[in-house]
């Protein structure tokens, strides 16, 4: 048996046609234009092709897009500063401050001084609060993305035993929260496992699904999960350079002896990632139909 592989380059092309036609009707019945600030602080390179990717696919969904790219040495009362001037711009309806800031700046202040109606990462406490409550909300963008290529593939989870790997804020955490509550896509039994779990394939092994999300390349093989299992892998991990100078990725899942146990999979590329960027933009048009009182 070889995997099904769940693709989240096609899930998330799926999906942007949708946002797509989505502004499009914003656009002509309502003459609203979801707009997007990114805000960079210092020439972080990763930060820096993910900010580009972020205004790339704002544009050809035709959300309104702005960067602003601020020096390392800039202040955080600066930077406190340019969020709030955000937060009272109409034309903005989503703020996103990419992480990480300079060890000068205090993460979490910065996060929670924008206004959680426009905090389309879905990191504000008062938008934590109501995802753990079950109430609407915007959901963190790679969590909701995983439960996105779950509910498109097909895959059942009501009543099934979720391992969850990793306890990250960003990913774990709410991954965990979210397959528990009654809702679609959740309705599971979940365990979160970390690196204080004293028997890890133990738990592994009984999972029907398996989300892997804890930042070591292959960590998980063969050998820690049961055959028919679904494994969405949300790992990417940089082990080497190509010969032509290209990132080589893996995921946190041995790809190619799982595929062969599981009944489906994500691949690394190609798997989760795509969708952080395309949920982020749902956040975005979702914000905009919230401040015109559509939703």
């Amino acid at each position: 048996m070889s995997a099904k592989i769940i693709s989240g380059t096609e899930t998330a092309k799926a999906i942007r046609e949708e946002l797509k036609v989505d502004v499009a009707a914003l656009k002509k019945k309502h003459n609203l234009v979801p707009g997007l600030v990114t805000i960079l602080v210092g020439e972080n390179p990763a930060s820096q092709s993910y900010v580009a990717a972020k205004n790339k696919t704002a544009h050809n969904l035709g959300i309104y897009s702005e960067q602003v790219t601020l020096p390392a040495d800039t202040s955080e009362e600066d930077l406190l500063a340019l969020v709030a001037q955000h937060n009272n711009d109409p034309k903005i309806h989503g703020i996103l401050v990419q992480l990480p800031l300079p060890k000068h700046i205090n993460e979490a202040k910065v996060l929670y001084a924008i206004d959680p109606g426009k905090d389309v990462d879905g990191f504000h406490p008062v938008n934590v609060g109501k995802m753990m409550l079950g109430e609407q909300c915007f959901l963190p963008c790679t969590p909701h993305g995983v439960l996105e290529l779950l509910l498109r593939s097909g895959v059942e989870t009501s009543g099934a035993e979720v391992v969850v790997v990793g306890r990250s804020n960003i990913v774990g955490k709410p991954v965990a929260n979210l397959m528990l509550q009654k809702r679609e896509g959740g309705n599971a039994t979940v365990t979160l496992c970390h690196t204080r779990t004293r028997d890890m394939d133990f738990h592994t092994r009984r999972a029907d699904i398996l989300v892997v999300a804890a930042g070591v390349a292959n960590m998980i093989k063969a050998d820690q999960v049961k055959e028919g299992v679904v494994v969405i892998d949300v790992g990417v991990n940089r082990i080497g350079m190509s010969e032509s100078g290209k990132a080589i990725l893996a995921g946190d899942v041995e790809f190619d002896s799982v595929k062969e146990k599981a009944a489906a999979i994500t691949p690394v590329p190609g798997g989760v990632g795509p969708m952080t960027i395309t949920m982020l933009m749902k956040n975005t048009v979702q914000a905009a139909r919230q401040s015109a009182g559509l939703e």
